[in-house]
């Protein structure tokens, strides 16, 4: 194909056929394009965009240019579920074993943290043991016999996404809703799944900052879903403060070993049964959102969620006692504690930089090749519209060495603000809901 001739057409906004799309990402799969004009077409459709029956032909060309997981002989419906990061957000692990005891089959691919964001790999990989590097046919045998598996994704799924992406990061194109839409969009649908949650986050620790970019990825990720045959649920959620009270990585499984019991932060609790009802209504085993939420809540209460995941970390070399004993996984040898500087009412949390505080803590990655303290993080104990006194704690700090909690300290408390009014209302949790037409 005439690469040249496809960036001109898509730099001028000329009309481009879907085949051009998937015969372009063929020769960029097979390594027959050079970088210098994958970047000359990433920065086309960056400025000029892509119509939506493109970015799905997109989406699906990136999808075929690796393994696509076939479901032949595993009966019900599979659903996963995906969030577009943000800080505390541990929901995937309570709420994948929930919705398996519930009678979905969940194959969940997960990623890890880099930047401010949290990665579900990382989290799970501080239980003892625990193996996120699944062969496929292990994956599917796995979740047709326990309803679950939870894996990383291999170098087979979607490898033109790791092509695309390498270029992305490094030639400022990443903050593209097309690109974007194609890169989560082709590694979920490479698992076969028939539905699909999205959890698109809203605010100071989210990629998307305001809820019109984040309605317009939902949106985006939607129509692809439709193109693809999916049923696709979307919550917008908020992300202006961290989710529940854990961030870092063992810390973040004991909040959601509380979780799965019923117990656990209110925020928390509440977003893994929201998002859990909308799986089991993809899933067919409930007919609306109401009796979904009532499936999960009972789940919590009679324990089947935990013993479907006490079954999941055994059959992925994990130690299924950290389920009843969180004291087995890694702790820091300090906790310290990050005070007010003043008195007041916290108005508003940049939550992004209490992630990068927690990567300076050395619980997330500054670069892909860093390695994470599973034992790190913070256990927050202030929230928006939380009045405190100066001196009180805002946090407690699990850390290892004095260079690590004095590295933390100043971003951390840089991100919180604390005036004097006579209240503030924080934002509420879900935000608004959309689904596909399928």
């Amino acid at each position: 194909m005439l690469v040249v001739e496809l960036i001109r057409k898509i730099r001028d906004k000329e009309e481009v056929s879907e085949k051009d799309i998937q015969d372009f990402i063929k020769a960029v799969t097979a390594k027959e394009v050079p970088d210098y004009q994958v970047t000359a077409w990433l920065m086309a459709v960056y400025f000029q965009g892509l119509t939506p029956a493109l970015r799905g032909a997109l989406t699906l060309a990136m999808r075929d240019s690796g393994k696509v997981i076939n479901w032949d002989g595993v009966p019900g419906r599979k659903v996963d579920k995906h969030s577009t990061g943000g800080v505390g957000d541990k929901i995937s692990i309570p709420l994948a074993p929930l919705v398996a005891a519930c009678g979905v089959k969940v194959p969940m691919v997960s990623g890890r943290g880099l930047g401010h964001t949290g990665g579900t790999l990382d989290k799970l990989e501080s239980i003892p043991g625990f193996r996120v590097d699944i062969e496929p046919d292990i994956f599917k045998k796995q979740t047709n016999e326990l309803g679950l598996c939870l894996a990383g994704q291999t170098k087979d799924i979607a490898p033109a996404d790791k092509k695309l992406y390498a270029l992305r990061d490094v030639t400022g194109t990443v903050e593209s809703i097309d690109l974007i839409s194609a890169s989560i969009m082709s590694k979920k649908l490479s698992e076969g799944i028939d539905g699909l949650v999205l959890d698109v986050k809203v605010g100071s620790g989210a990629f998307m900052k305001t809820l019109p970019d984040a309605r317009a990825l939902a949106t985006s990720l939607i129509q692809i879903g439709e193109h693809a045959g999916v049923s696709v649920r979307a919550l917008l959620t908020s992300m202006e403060q961290p989710l529940g009270v854990m961030v870092g990585n063992a810390l973040e499984i004991r909040e959601s070993i509380d979780i799965l019991k019923g117990g656990g932060p209110a925020d928390s609790r509440e977003l893994t049964v929201e998002l859990g009802a909308e799986m089991l209504v993809l899933g067919h085993v409930a007919k609306d959102a109401a009796e979904g939420r009532a499936k999960i809540e009972k789940a919590m209460a009679d324990g089947s969620g935990v013993e479907v995941m006490r079954k999941v970390i055994a059959a992925q070399s994990g130690d299924p006692r950290v389920l009843d004993n969180p004291d087995l996984l890694p702790t820091a040898k300090h906790i310290g504690e990050f005070v007010a500087p003043v008195s007041g009412v916290i108005t508003a949390i940049d939550t992004t930089g209490v992630g990068m505080a927690g990567v300076k803590l050395g619980g997330g990655r500054a670069k892909a090749e860093d390695t994470i303290d599973p034992a790190v993080g913070f256990e927050i104990k202030a929230k928006l519209g939380q009045k405190v006194n100066k001196g009180e704690p805002l946090a407690l700090v699990h850390y290892n060495n004095e260079a690590q909690i004095n590295a933390a300290r100043d971003t951390f408390l840089a991100a919180y603000t604390i005036e004097e009014v006579p209240e503030f209302k924080a934002p509420q949790l879900v935000l608004e809901r959309l689904s596909s037409k399928n």
